[in-house]
């Protein structure tokens, strides 16, 4: 005797597929599809997943996850494109976050402490962090962090959270570039120079931020404000390493203090 009614069979008497055991996704808006597809190159691979295969399994057109996998990569996901009859997309699962258990709460306390980073040579990074932690949360979460958001309010104009003077990438990304930078320099006078500098490291007084280096025009450790570096160019030598010692450190505006260890 058939129970069509246990199962919601159809006219023939067929039981539709559960949707436990169907390898296709229900229609989900596109943050979750992003955070999905990030999950499902993370559990293929090493081996790539092609645009057609990723829009078959969630049920939207080729279109539109070229579209999603290049917000993702904008978005700093380290996804790369394999060529060739047997490439596709595949991601480096060393460099992405399995889900992780922050509370929305958590999540929402790095968007507000974002909002002292503009001005800062860790602006951009600290942007794509908040991003990956958010596509890292499970859905629930995601959801209640961006509804927890949207209560929080800043009272003032945009320029009193974010300093008009942005760090240009080149200087961002000195230390990690490890190049010797040659810029140009307007003092506290105004008079104007160009050097060439070994980057060391970086000093914040109260908003404003300094890139100590290795000026070779001065055979020393000088400090270099960020918002008074005109222009500024990468080179292609890397320098011998230096140690930034305490002395160099010497600086009559305070105490200096390292960030705790992470």
């Amino acid at each position: 005797m058939r129970h069509s009614s246990m199962c919601g069979a159809d006219a023939s008497g067929r039981c539709p597929r559960l949707p436990g055991r169907s390898r296709k996704f229900v229609r989900v808006n596109r943050t979750d599809r992003l955070y999905a597809i990030v999950e499902e190159l993370r559990a293929g691979a090493p081996a790539p997943r092609t645009a057609r295969w990723l829009a078959a399994r969630f049920e939207v057109a080729v279109r539109t996850i070229e579209r999603d996998i290049s917000a993702l990569q904008q978005g700093g996901s380290p996804i790369w494109a394999q060529p060739g009859r047997t490439g596709g997309y595949y991601i480096d699962a060393s460099r992405t976050l399995p889900p992780v258990n922050f509370t929305p709460q958590e999540a929402v306390a790095m968007a507000v402490a974002l909002q002292s980073m503009p001005g800062t040579p860790f602006h951009q990074p600290a942007q794509s962090a908040l991003r990956k932690i958010v596509a890292a949360m499970n859905v629930t979460d995601a959801a209640a962090a961006r509804l927890l958001a949207e209560k929080v309010h800043l009272l003032g104009p945009d320029e009193a959270v974010a300093p008009a003077e942005a760090v240009p990438a080149l200087i961002a990304d000195a230390l990690s570039s490890r190049r010797v930078l040659r810029i140009d320099y307007r003092d506290r006078s105004g008079s104007a120079s160009s050097r060439d500098i070994e980057p060391l490291g970086y000093v914040v007084n109260g908003d404003a931020w300094f890139l100590v280096a290795w000026c070779r025009l001065r055979g020393g450790v000088r400090a270099f404000r960020t918002d008074r570096i005109v222009s500024t160019a990468i080179t292609a030598e890397v320098p011998e390493p230096r140690t930034l010692s305490r002395e160099d450190l010497d600086i009559p505006y305070g105490e200096v203090r390292g960030l705790p260890p992470l």
